[in-house]
């Protein structure tokens, strides 16, 4: 079978290698869509240790869906021609491969595979194509419950790739009435509000005063401001914090999804007297597998929308390049 491999900085290499068998407790896999994680790109564009624990000369991807192709004998509940979506956490029988499953390979060996921990299998009524969003979808669905989201609230969501588009859907489906998204890109923007979204390209419009027109208006600790509970940030910009303490309202909370390195300063006088919560999310539960499958299967957002490019394996680099590329792609897969 093909298989990529990481070697390196910008350099990723088709390999033949051999097609795994099923022994007793496990199962064998097809991928038929995999989806290029943001971590992915991270690691092609600069090297090892800057994504997910990619090994050079390792196989990567972990945002897959798959056909099973073969089953061991004491496999229960899953049969050859399942469609699955494989649980990175469990897929592989070790929490360390969530983020290198081999989702850009023909094929995937799951060890010791259980149906509704090691894989999932997909309701019928999502589209095979847009089950391998149901990853990052779970990333996306656990931060926006971190927010503890009620009925009628208000949110704002930083970044318009997968993971925030993904965390505003979230947040419809937990019941927030009004949900805007803030990015740069015009593009993802534009996609954004197909989605139904109310969007602000904080480059081109002054963030709070759109937002106080679109939300109303609320008490902060420096004074009038828009009337918004939750902020969510999935873009990691080193600003947007300080964008929420500065106008985010009394007992208003953000969410941190966006993975960066990078260190930041909290005012803690001002969180303390605005009764401000900042919150992390990192990775997501089975329980978040279930919430994302009933988003999908509402059809209430045309969550295929957001694959906007389609790549051969064999065009593996291309495809990572073009997910670098915010003004022209939001999300790219490759198909098998």
């Amino acid at each position: 079978m093909k298989t990529a491999s990481y070697e390196g900085q910008k350099d990723v290499v088709i390999k033949e290698v051999e097609t795994p068998h099923a022994s007793n407790n496990d199962v064998v896999v097809r991928n038929l869509y995999s989806s290029i994680c943001g971590t992915d790109v991270a690691v092609y564009f600069h090297g090892p240790n800057t994504g997910h624990k990619v090994d050079v000369g390792g196989e990567f991807g972990h945002e897959t869906i798959c056909e099973i192709v073969e089953v061991g004998k004491d496999v229960k509940d899953l049969h050859v021609g399942d469609i699955v979506y494989p649980y990175p956490l469990y897929a592989k029988d070790d929490t360390k491969r969530a983020g290198t499953l081999g989702g850009f390979s023909e094929y995937m060996l799951l060890p010791n595979c259980v149906n509704n921990k090691s894989v999932f299998k997909l309701k019928e009524n999502i589209s095979i194509k847009e089950g391998c969003l149901i990853e990052p979808f779970t990333v996306a669905c656990h931060a926006a419950a971190r927010s503890q989201p009620n009925p009628k609230e208000t949110a704002i969501v930083f970044g318009a790739g997968t993971i925030g588009l993904g965390a505003a859907i979230s947040l419809k489906y937990f019941g927030c009435e009004k949900v805007m998204i803030v990015d740069l890109s015009d593009f993802r923007l534009e996609k954004a509000k197909n989605l139904g979204f109310e969007v602000c390209n904080s480059q081109k419009e002054n963030l709070k005063e759109k937002a106080m027109k679109y939300f109303g208006e609320a008490y902060s600790l420096h004074g009038t401001t828009a009337d918004v509970d939750i902020y969510i940030d999935a873009a990691g910009a080193s600003s947007i914090l300080e964008t929420y303490q500065s106008m985010g309202k009394i007992q208003s909370r953000m969410v941190v999804v966006a993975v960066s390195k990078a260190k930041k300063e909290v005012d803690i006088l001002d969180m303390t007297y605005s009764q401000h919560a900042i919150i992390g999310s990192g990775g997501y539960s089975m329980d978040d597998v279930q919430d994302v499958m009933n988003i999908m299967a509402s059809k209430k957002w045309d969550i295929e929308s957001l694959i906007t490019h389609e790549y051969r394996l064999d065009d593996i680099c291309e495809a990572l390049e073009m997910a670098h590329d915010v003004d022209q792609s939001l999300n790219i897969v490759i198909h098998f």
